[in-house]
């Protein structure tokens, strides 16, 4: 049951935003009497949690695809390192852009002073990843060398900025794709190393 709660409470935050998902609407839609959804978790924040964590893990579906699909047909070696990076920051906005409410959601249960405990986890695993993928580009020479936490904790902050500004209306939506490409392009330029920057 606290499964299907949270998938109604999935379903409910896309089509309205976190601002207007109560419990009431959520035993509605799941069927369940009022007092249901109180059996699972203990109030209104608990469930929102448990919705935050269903979207990491599609958030992470998500980049995984986004990873595939930029890098087909790149083979191994330097082309298709490069381009993970970038896939993954352009991935970070496109999903961004299509589940506004989502990323409202997780804004407000990880870019916060202390994130939700019971999402260290699934953060920690992504945390992981990314750093792996910069560390394995440092040691192939396509990324200068340095703290690799400071590495993705810049890319991080360029990426969220850049949804954020677009969120926001400050960059217009209709090209927030091209522009996060052009942004991104500049900051890999940047951070590249001499194996990504021959001659």
């Amino acid at each position: 049951m606290a499964e299907a709660l949270v998938g109604v409470a999935f379903e409910l935050v896309d089509e309205e935003g976190v601002e207007k998902l109560s419990m009431r609407e959520v035993a509605r839609r799941a069927g369940v009497s009022a007092g249901a959804p109180f059996r699972h978790f203990a109030d209104r924040r608990a469930l929102l949690t448990a919705v935050a964590d269903r979207v990491l893990a599609d958030f992470e579906a998500w980049q995984r695809a986004e990873v595939d699909r930029s890098t087909a047909g790149a083979g191994e070696g330097a082309g298709r390192e490069r381009a993970v990076l970038r896939a993954i920051g352009l991935g970070f906005v496109r999903y961004a852009i299509r589940y506004p409410h989502r990323f409202a959601l997780v804004r407000s249960r990880v870019f916060a002073p202390s994130p939700q405990p019971e999402l260290r986890e699934r953060l920690s695993g992504l945390d992981r990843a990314y750093t792996e993928v910069i560390v394995a580009d440092q040691e192939a020479g396509l990324l200068k060398a340095g703290d690799p936490g400071l590495v993705g904790l810049a890319g991080q902050a360029l990426v969220y900025g850049l949804v954020q500004m677009i969120v926001d209306g400050y960059l217009p939506a209709e090209k927030a794709e091209e522009v996060a490409g052009q942004v991104l392009d500049a900051f890999g330029r940047g951070i590249a190393g001499p194996a990504a920057n021959p001659g």
